[in-house]
């Protein structure tokens, strides 16, 4: 049993990257669902699909890879709100990861959404982690 199902995820994410496996399979809950469509959505995997029966279910995501020599397109992962000490930002608070090139994965009152969208919709919420 894992507590930190983000953190879990984000692990096996970096783990796979940077042995260039070509999927990983990652228990599944609602935010990790939510954390693979953002991801999906930014470019930063492939493709994702659910598989397993209703109490057991498995995400399997695709990486993605550029180039000849197969450079992987997630550069890093960082979790930055943890369970011993969450990290909330309001709508005038929210980070740039990068400049704008890398995006900050907000959970907000409305759900789950990058750092860009919160800011469209004038929201805040706890920052879940920084991709690049």
């Amino acid at each position: 049993m894992v507590n930190d199902t983000i953190s879990d995820m984000l692990t096996r994410l970096r783990n796979a990257n940077l042995a260039k496996h070509q999927i990983v399979e990652v228990p599944s809950t609602k935010m990790t669902r939510n954390i693979a469509i953002i991801l999906l959505e930014e470019g930063f995997i492939q493709n994702f699909e659910e598989i397993g029966e209703a109490f057991n279910t498995q995400l399997l995501i695709s990486l993605k890879y550029k180039g000849k020599h197969r450079n992987p397109v997630i550069t890093a992962l960082r979790r930055i709100s943890k369970p011993g000490l969450r990290i909330y930002a309001n709508k005038k608070e929210l980070p740039r990861v990068l400049g704008g090139l890398g995006v900050a994965v907000i959970s907000t009152s409305q759900g789950v959404m990058t750092d860009t969208k919160a800011r469209q919709n004038g929201l805040g919420g706890e920052i879940l982690c920084y991709i690049w």
